[in-house]
């Protein structure tokens, strides 16, 4: 695939090789395209910030089923749910906000195929957003939801969905110019992406967070794996654990898009 030709952003399990996911190399689709005029050292100019500047989510309840339900696991219908609730509580933002909103298409595999949205299935990846067909993919297999009873594979739905919204609001065409303009820069303009997407996970996480049935250790478990789950390879991608983390819970406590602008930070933020 060429640098912006490939049509999936996925979330690799722990430990997973980065150099292996679409997203970890140069040939991942993503954000939006940058307004003219130059940025200072180490950032990036800004998208229109229809989607910044939308107001905080609205409060809602997303009954969550178990993953596990009498010893029989229920992926499918956990992600099915997980997905329903995001759709309600985005798509009615976008309408307040005036933004225009479109559903996107959900596919749920038992186990990973030889081709999805027209091409082949991305070696190693586990959820992915595939950004030319709209489509969010879950298989049901591998370490981000088999066996799991956490809250880890609702912040992957979220991440992924993520990347639907900056899609539906120019913000990955604003990543795509970018990259265009300033290849020596892919790395970490597609770290601002992904962590722009941990962080509307956050945003869904936290309008959500007082119908979950869950603890605060089960929060800070959340946090710890989200850490765990950090850039370590040589395609740095998705940022630091930290960073991952830094994000995710300022989205989750700001509840809003705004906090959310990961296009004007610092690199120390973005590393």
């Amino acid at each position: 695939m060429t640098l912006l030709s490939a049509v999936c952003l996925a979330v690799l399990p722990a430990g997973a090789a980065q150099a292996a996911s679409p997203e970890s190399t140069p040939a991942k689709p993503s954000k939006q395209a940058a307004t003219s005029g130059s940025s200072s050292p180490g950032r990036t100019v800004a998208p229109k910030p229809s989607l910044l500047k939308s107001g905080r989510l609205a409060t809602t309840s997303c009954p969550e089923p178990p993953l596990v339900d009498r010893g029989i696991p229920r992926p499918g219908e956990y992600l099915t749910a997980v997905t329903r609730c995001l759709r309600t509580s985005w798509s009615a933002h976008f309408a307040r906000a005036g933004l225009r909103f479109r559903t996107p298409t959900v596919r749920i595999y038992s186990e990973p195929e030889r081709r999805v949205c027209g091409i082949a299935w991305p070696t190693g990846a586990d959820a992915f957003y595939c950004t030319e067909r709209a489509t969010l993919v879950f298989p049901l297999t591998g370490l981000w939801i088999e066996d799991r009873t956490d809250l880890y594979p609702f912040k992957v739905a979220a991440h992924e969905y993520g990347h639907h919204l900056q899609s539906l609001t120019g913000i990955r065409t604003h990543f795509e110019r970018r990259v265009r303009a300033e290849r020596t820069r892919h790395f970490e303009l597609r770290r601002r992406y992904e962590l722009q997407a941990d962080c509307l996970s956050g945003v869904f996480l936290g309008s959500v967070r007082d119908s979950l049935p869950r603890t605060e250790q089960d929060w800070k478990a959340l946090s710890e794996t989200i850490r765990a789950n950090g850039d370590e390879g040589e395609y740095r991608t998705h940022g630091s654990g930290v960073n991952r983390v830094r994000w995710f819970e300022r989205g989750y406590r700001a509840v809003s898009p705004g906090a959310c602008d990961t296009w004007t930070a610092t690199p120390s933020r973005v590393s």
